[in-house]
This record gives C-alpha cells, sequence and structure tokens, in this order.
C-alpha cells in the first residue's frame, strides 16, 4: 500500500466511534477524499500525489472498510448511518488539525460527504461528489432498469446473515464480479490496487460493515433525509460522473444536485463509475480547478 501514496504516512485515529484509517501528505489547504464501495482509500492513489503539490491530502477508509474498525451493526443500522460515519471523518479532521477543509467523496464516500456538509456546514469549504446523485432521489425514482443495473442495493440489504454469507464463499469473485461488470473492466484497476481490495474485503466483518452501509441507506438515513428535506447545502458544489453509467443513463445528475444545494457545476467524463480511476488526470483537473 506505502507503494500507492509514496511520501504519504499512514495513521490510525480513534475518533468517538470508531477507529479510522487514512493516510496523509501535501501541505496546504486540507482535502478529505473518500471511497466508495467496495474499495478503500487506495482509489485515490493516482490522484492523491498531483493534488499533494498544492493541499495537504488525507485519504480515509471509512468506518466498515479498508483498515478502519467495523464494529456490529446495531438493530437500527445506526452506527453506519451517514450520520455516524460523517461524524468519524469529522472528528478525525479535528484530530489532525483541521477545524474547515475541502470534501470530495466518490460513491459511498459522496454520501457520506452529502450528509457531512448537512450536519457540519461549518466544516466544508467546498464539496464534490463523483458519480451518484442524492440518496432519497434515487430511491424515490427505482424503476426496473435501476434495479437491475443495481441489484446491490437491494442485495446487499437483505437481513443478516443472508447476504454476508453467500458473498463469504467466495469474496474475491464477488469483489471482482461487482468492479469488472463495469464499464472497463478490471483492466481500468492497478494491480496493486486490486489487491489492497481484495486483501480488505475478504474480512468477514467488512462483508457484514460493508452491508450495514446499505441497510443503514435504505431505513435510518432515508429518515435523516427525509426530516431534512428543506436543508441545502451552503457551500458550492462539484458533480462530476461517468457518462457510460447508471447516473448518465437514468438520472440527472446537475438537476438532482441542484435540488438539495444552492450553487452547483459539474459535467460528465468518457468513462464509467470508477471516475478517480479511469480518468484520474480529468478528475485532478477538475479538481484543482474547482477548489482553487
Amino acid at each position: 500500500m506505502n507503494a500507492l501514496f509514496p511520501g504519504f504516512e499512514r495513521m490510525q485515529i480513534q475518533t468517538s466511534g470508531a477507529s479510522i484509517n487514512l493516510v496523509r501528505g501535501g501541505k496546504g489547504p486540507a482535502v478529505l477524499l473518500l471511497h466508495g464501495y467496495p474499495q478503500t482509500h487506495c482509489i485515490w492513489h493516482r490522484i492523491a500525489p498531483r493534488l499533494a503539490e498544492q493541499y495537504t491530502v488525507v485519504a480515509a477508509d471509512l468506518r466498515g472498510y479498508g483498515d478502519s474498525s467495523k464494529p456490529a451493526g446495531l438493530p437500527d443500522h445506526s452506527n453506519y448511518s451517514k450520520r455516524a460515519m460523517a461524524l468519524d471523518q469529522v472528528e478525525l479532521m479535528q484530530a489532525l488539525g483541521y477545524n474547515e477543509f475541502h470534501l470530495v467523496g466518490h460513491d459511498r464516500g459522496g454520501r457520506v460527504a452529502h450528509r457531512l456538509a448537512l450536519d457540519h456546514p461549518q466544516s466544508v469549504k467546498k464539496l464534490a461528489v463523483l458519480d451518484i446523485c442524492p440518496t432519497r432521489s434515487m430511491y424515490g425514482r427505482t424503476d426496473r432498469a435501476f434495479a437491475k443495473a443495481y441489484f446491490h442495493w437491494f442485495f446487499l440489504v437483505q437481513p443478516s446473515p443472508f447476504p454476508e454469507t453467500l458473498i463469504g464463499a467466495d469474496p474475491e469473485f464477488f469483489i471482482k464480479y461487482q468492479m469488472g461488470r463495469r464499464h472497463g473492466g478490471l483492466q481500468v484497476f492497478a494491480p496493486a490496487a486490486l489487491a489492497e481490495y481484495v486483501r480488505c474485503f475478504s474480512d468477514p466483518a467488512t462483508i457484514h460493515a460493508s452491508c450495514e452501509d446499505y441497510r443503514a441507506a435504505e431505513s435510518i438515513d432515508l429518515e435523516h433525509d427525509a426530516a431534512d428535506a428543506a436543508k441545502k447545502i451552503d457551500c458550492p458544489v462539484l458533480a462530476l460522473w461517468g457518462m457510460h453509467g447508471v447516473i448518465e443513463q437514468q438520472f440527472d445528475c446537475l438537476a438532482d444536485w441542484r435540488a438539495v444545494a444552492r450553487e452547483v457545476r459539474g459535467k460528465a467524463l468518457d468513462c464509467g463509475h470508477y471516475l478517480p480511476e479511469e480518468r484520474s488526470g480529468e478528475v485532478a483537473h477538475e479538481l484543482e480547478h474547482f477548489l482553487d
């Protein structure tokens, strides 16, 4: 893993709810990078070194993923709510001395970032979300095509231990199928990064935690989102998505984010779901321009 982030230091920060693994490098204003499912902070290995030329870059494993701690899910899934996962990230940034920072999230990390910007607006200077629309709007427009493309949303939320048992029978097959079925296939991932994803996802605790992430998304997270339906993200928002993915084909990404944020810009890139690894140079360019 160290070879993926040359010059970065690895740290473990204890928050009120979890122990969070991260790497940090560079100097300048702080930028927090959050990954998606079923990956780790290693998704940023092609972008973090470039951003570190101008920023202090923190790339963290979400609660339940990578080498962060993986508490057993509670009956109401509240310890994997995006509110709880966002608080982890605020507390780790405060522990590192950053009370205010830029925030970038891909996939599940984007959902954590969305909640973080709502719950802790004083902490977020600018927010970038990669290849997602707001959770509530996506669930609200679920149809046959979306359910088929995002089958895992509906599989992972089934009661424990059903999905955990099936995935646990061959976690390497599952993670490679899940990632490889997207536009571009497995060849878009660096072998060292892919090996890290497989290593971390092969832990039964990670499989359970990632299911809890999705169980929370379709239950307590929707309750939080409904309660905050009148609130809007105050900071500027950049939305990037892949033109060969589900977001482009089935949603209006800019319109959906403009419904929940005051200032939004964005565009589609010529790739699939995994923007940070498929189009790292373009993503880094867009982030530099936006965060400047």
